[in-house]
């Protein structure tokens, strides 16, 4: 199960259903190798790279067969990769390699394809172009020869970034190669990394459309597999205590017969028969109202949290560990403990925010108005200027729609990093043309950091609905951003 969620991912989802294999796994070091590996990719996923290099680590532990530890140590240096420890990755990856392990079976020149071409991203990464794209050209050629066409896509994205730089006609190329054959294997993650860099060199707005439409579709779909995964855990264990109550009932029902096989007297036979039947209606009417409050609570349950992700249970199962595992008699423990509690809180309020329904009808304008003004605080001023020299009514639903998700996202943005005193939000418009002026004075970030900020999404919005987004900060200088956008 943790797998499948993984596949679809729910990478909250599939840490839950691991923790809750843990118990069955005990020291059979082929279940726990498995279970930690898969521990791994979940928190690689979820970009907490230290948790992963620890369970790629435990899974490693206790095996005995050499060429079952290829897959986390290859793994592991990936992790570093992602961490820019490259000296680390390079170490890991040419160990791999120097001990041979995987030229004595051919069934291992997949694996050996997949840890070259990782060990010439690590390369080039450094600095060393050359020899990393030596090493990148023979994982691909290994593959080619493979007729491995999922790995090639892995070596066509590292070529497309390589080639980034300095030749952007062969990164479109490989990128585009990736695209085509992840779209053949409708692997959607390397679609949108393929996407991401025709985006960056510049190729054209289609892409970006591209990236939104498989962005928005891919989200939407693995939110129906949460729901629908949680719906069928949840019928199986309702199905499964049913089944326990049937056979206590069956068992209750023998043991009635039984008793009545040997009352010798009419009085006694009675009263059995009396007290049966005022046990089994109670029960029947305790099971009827019970049943009916837990449909009541569940319907309630799923009104409530359609809008709220299914990791926030995730969230408070680990802050439940976290009590149970640590002494709150310690004040950093506790201290710690309330800022768990804190965080889970403002992502409830926070999602519940960003995930409701937008009236883009008559009420549009106050409530995108409202929406900024939940940004205030003791310690924030958030000013909104000329809102109401827009006639939103001549714009186009989906405009709205990207407006208000664009500066939802700034809000947000701002509020997680800037430390902003003061945020003014300025609209104007000239009757074609609608004019978005955005400010705060909080500590600002490099030019080149903006994207690696989150902007990505925001900027392929704005260019979907054939406008533009230009930022423009410097490090505490505050941070400012001009949006225009056609009616």
């Amino acid at each position: 199960m943790a797998n499948i969620q993984q596949v679809n991912g729910d990478y909250y989802g599939s840490k839950e259903t691991l923790t809750e294999a843990l118990p069955y796994v005990k020291n059979d070091y082929n279940y726990s190798a498995a279970v930690n590996n898969l521990f791994g990719i979940a928190y690689k996923e979820l970009s907490l790279y230290n948790d992963a290099i620890f369970y790629y680590s435990q899974a490693i532990k206790g095996v005995t067969d050499s060429i079952s530890t290829v897959s986390p140590l290859n793994n592991i240096g990936v992790v570093y990769i992602k961490q820019k420890k490259y000296d680390n990755a390079i170490q890991i990856l040419e160990s791999i390699l120097n001990k041979k392990i995987l030229d004595d079976k051919p069934s291992s020149i997949k694996s050996k394809a997949r840890v070259i071409d990782n060990l010439g991203f690590a390369y080039f990464k450094k600095g060393l172009d050359l020899k990393g794209l030596n090493l990148l050209n023979e994982g691909l050629k290994l593959r080619m020869q493979l007729k491995d066409e999922y790995g090639c896509i892995g070596s066509y994205l590292h070529l497309a970034e390589f080639y980034s730089q300095t030749d952007s006609k062969k990164s479109n190329d490989y990128a585009k190669k990736a695209y085509e054959i992840a779209t053949q294997f409708h692997s959607v993650d390397e679609r949108l990394k393929a996407l991401s860099i025709l985006i960056a060199n510049d190729s054209g707005t289609k892409y970006a459309q591209k990236y939104i439409v498989i962005n928005d579709s891919i989200i939407t779909v693995r939110n129906n597999f949460k729901n629908k995964f949680a719906k069928i855990k949840y019928d199986s264990k309702k199905e499964k205590d049913e089944n326990q109550k049937l056979r206590l009932k069956n068992a209750e029902n023998q043991l009635s017969i039984q008793r009545g096989q040997y009352q010798q007297y009419l009085f006694i036979t009675i009263s059995l028969f009396l007290g049966v039947l005022i046990f089994y209606l109670r029960k029947y009417y305790r099971n009827k109202n019970r049943t009916e409050k837990l449909q009541t609570a569940y319907d309630t349950e799923t009104r409530i949290a359609k809008d709220i992700h299914d990791e926030l249970a995730n969230d408070v199962f680990n802050t439940i560990t976290f009590t149970q595992t640590q002494s709150l008699e310690i004040e950093s423990t506790r201290e710690t403990l309330v800022q768990k509690l804190d965080h889970i809180y403002a992502r409830v309020r926070g999602i519940s925010k960003e995930n409701n329904s937008i009236d883009i009808k008559t009420n549009y304008a106050l409530n995108l108005k409202e929406m900024l003004s939940t940004y205030n605080s003791e310690n924030r001023n958030v000013i909104i200027n000329s809102i109401e020299k827009v006639n939103w009514d001549l714009i186009e639903e989906i405009k709205k729609v990207t407006i208000y998700r664009v500066l939802q996202e700034l809000m947000v943005n701002m509020k997680k990093h800037s430390e902003a005193l003061v945020v003014v939000v300025k609209f104007d418009s000239d009757g074609k043309t609608i004019f978005i002026d955005y400010t705060d004075n909080g500590k600002g970030t490099q030019k080149d950091k903006i994207v690696k900020n989150g902007l990505l999404n925001m900027e392929n919005r704005i260019l979907s609905s054939k406008g533009t987004i230009t930022f423009d900060t410097e490090p505490d200088k505050g941070f400012r951003v001009k949006i225009t956008m056609p009616k």
